[in-house]
This record gives C-alpha cells, sequence and structure tokens, in this order.
C-alpha cells in the first residue's frame, strides 16, 4: 500500500467521526467547558459548509453529572454512575444544540448500547437513522446511553464506540481528541527519551506497548483504547487521528492535511473491507432470484436491487443477513445485505416501491440490496 500521510486521509475525507474525551469537555472534570465546546462546534459546522459529514462522539456526561451532583470522586455502583449520566446528559445535550444552532446547523442526540450494534435489525436502524441525519446536514452527537446499561453491555469507553460509529456509518476517517499531543514511544511524564510517532499503522502491535495506559483520571480510558480503536475502526477502512484537542482549529487544519498529533493508518481500502466480509460468508440463510433486466443492472452496472426485478425468494432471513442474489439459471451473481426480512420480501417482490407502504404497513428502503451494500461474485 502506497504511505499515506495527514494530507493523503484528511483532506478527503468526506465522512468523519469526531471523539472528544471527557478531561476535554469537563475541563478536567470541573464542570462543562463550554468555551471549548464552542469552538469544537464551529469547527464543526464549517466542515459541514465544507461539503462534510461529521459525526460527534462526545463523553463528558458523567463526569458533568458528577459535578451537578457535587460529588468530587467517581462512584463505582453502577446505580450511581448511570444517574450522574441521567443528569449531566441533560446539560451535554444542551450545550451541543446551542452551541451548534449558533453556528447555523442542526444538531440531533443519538444513544447507544452494545445491544444496539449487535442486533442486525437495530444495528440498521441505527445506520440508516445516522446517515438520513447526515444527508440533511444535521451533525448527530453521540453517547453511550448509560442511564441503562450495566457493565456487561457497556462499549466500556467512548474511544469504542467511536471506532463502532466509524463501521457503522462506513466513516473515512476517525478523530479522536485527547488531552495528549498523540501517541509516544513511550510515557513522556516518565521518560524523557520517549519520540512522538507521526505516522503508524493501525493494528501494529507495536503500538499497543508504546500506549501502556496512558490518560487521565476523569474518563474510563487511555491512550491503549485509542490505539485498540484504531485497529478497530481500520476494519473498516478508517484512518484515524489522535490529536490533542485544545490545538488551534485543530479540525479544520486537519481537514486541509495538516500534519497534527498521531495518524494511525488503515490497512484495508473501505469498500474492500466490506465487501469482502460479505463475500468471506460461507452459509447464507436465503436467496432472491432477479430476472434478466435486474441482473444486467446489478451485475454489469453496479447498481441497487430494487424488489420489482426480484422473482423468487428463497430460505428464511432477517433485515441485516447477508443473502445471495442468483440469475435465473440459479448462479449466484452477487450477495449483500438484506434490507427486508424474508416475508417481506415476498409481499413486495415484482413490486414498485410506491406499494411498499400498503403492503407493508410502513414505508422503508425503496432498495432490497443497495449498492453500497453488495459485492459481486462473477
Amino acid at each position: 500500500m502506497q504511505e499515506k500521510t495527514h494530507a493523503h486521509v484528511l483532506r478527503h475525507a468526506k465522512r468523519i467521526v469526531v471523539k472528544v474525551g471527557s478531561s476535554l469537555v469537563t475541563d478536567e472534570g470541573r464542570g462543562l467547558d463550554a468555551a471549548a465546546i464552542g469552538q469544537w462546534c464551529e469547527q464543526l459546522a464549517a466542515l459541514v459548509k465544507d461539503g462534510r459529514e461529521v459525526i460527534m462522539v462526545s463523553s463528558g456526561a458523567i463526569a458533568e453529572g458528577m459535578k451537578r451532583l457535587g460529588w468530587a470522586s467517581r462512584p463505582k455502583a453502577i446505580h450511581e454512575l448511570q444517574a450522574a449520566a441521567a443528569v449531566g446528559q441533560m446539560g451535554l445535550v444542551q450545550v451541543y444544540e446551542t452551541q451548534l444552532r449558533q453556528n447555523g446547523i442542526g444538531s440531533a442526540q443519538v444513544l447507544l448500547t452494545h445491544a444496539d450494534l449487535a442486533d442486525r435489525e437495530r444495528y440498521l436502524n441505527a445506520r440508516s437513522t445516522l446517515l438520513t441525519l447526515l444527508s440533511l446536514g444535521v451533525v448527530p452527537v453521540i453517547n453511550e446511553n448509560d442511564t441503562v446499561v450495566n457493565d456487561e453491555i457497556k462499549f466500556g469507553d467512548n474511544d469504542t464506540l467511536g471506532s463502532l460509529v466509524a463501521n457503522l456509518v462506513e466513516a473515512d476517517a476517525l478523530v479522536i481528541l485527547t488531552d495528549q499531543k498523540g501517541l509516544y514511544t513511550a510515557d513522556p511524564r516518565k521518560d524523557p527519551a520517549a519520540q512522538f510517532v507521526h505516522v503508524g499503522k493501525a493494528g501494529d502491535a507495536a503500538l499497543e506497548a508504546m500506549a501502556g495506559g496512558v490518560g487521565s483520571s476523569i474518563g474510563s480510558g487511555g491512550m491503549i483504547t485509542k490505539i485498540l480503536a484504531a485497529k478497530r475502526a481500520a476494519g473498516s477502512g478508517a484512518s484515524t487521528v489522535i490529536a490533542w484537542g485544545r490545538e488551534p482549529s485543530v479540525l479544520i487544519r486537519l481537514s486541509q492535511g495538516e500534519a497534527i498529533g498521531t495518524l494511525l493508518v488503515a490497512q484495508t481500502a473501505k469498500n474492500q473491507a466490506r465487501k469482502q466480509w460479505m463475500a468471506d460468508h460461507l452459509q447464507m440463510r436465503g436467496s432472491v432470484t432477479v430476472d434478466a433486466g435486474a441482473a444486467v443492472k446489478v451485475a454489469r452496472e453496479g447498481k441497487s436491487l430494487l424488489p420489482i426485478g426480484m422473482t423468487a425468494v428463497s430460505g428464511e432471513f432477517s433485515r441485516g443477513d447477508v443473502i445471495a442474489i442468483k440469475s435465473t439459471e440459479d448462479l449466484e451473481i452477487a450477495r449483500g445485505l438484506a434490507n427486508y426480512s424474508s416475508a417481506e420480501a415476498r409481499l413486495i417482490c415484482r413490486k414498485a416501491s410506491t406499494e411498499f407502504e400498503k403492503l407493508l404497513g410502513y414505508t422503508g428502503e425503496p432498495e432490497m440490496v443497495h449498492r453500497t451494500n453488495l459485492v459481486l461474485m462473477r
């Protein structure tokens, strides 16, 4: 793979997920730093007006709740953490909404749990909602739904959540803003010989050894969680930048290709990663057969599969399952993620999208398989 730099990755990134840590949002735990959030919101708005799509994954709800409740130290009891999150989320969202609106940009609150991304249907629902918000020029502000989760279903930290959101929406880049300049070969606070890492490969095992738990006392993460997040985001082809959140105009300068922080380059192209995952499915729960016209549009023109071109549905599958797309000669020409279950697919087979609401009771996607969720097999 060609050696990539900040300029290669960030200058051309169309869809960007930004994650900001608790210590930055709350000024090391002393309540929400509205001025800092305002600066990031101003930059987010500028990126949207520049034609980018941006999502903000923000920590800070529990820390803000602790401040509002007068707690000096982070509680350990799950119900107290959930209470702090419920109190703090009110202030956190209010600040983002106010600051983004002042910059002429709409915002939306999205709270996620691990269960939302583990369940195929909820995963696709979350994805569809986020992509719709982005298409409308709205900035989704995402946080873990700490009020209802327990240790068994928690993401664990918002670095992990940021990487999963990057995978969810197939982002081009993940930007993790933290209270560190980036990654060093050792903890610079303990080792004066530590050297700064400008560019590395996401998933490189040596990076995990370097990370070694550098972090603040306010959040639940550390540098190691950021390295692991970069590795996870790289699975869908997103490269990651770890940078100091208080660097002036950091998001604008990164989007212009300036070398700020540590860039961890994904070693797999975005489309290649997603489509290889679908191609590697050895067993599928079902298939749809398409007529000659639909086969040409899918196999030769790279178009989405519309239900009107389907002639038959086989097997039992759910929304989000990988299904085979077959020709009338029973040859597999493609496979992809189903937007409808097998029962629904049978109802809309050979039907135009204008009839979906009458047949299904709701209006969903016009495609059975969208072209971005489709890989050719022949």
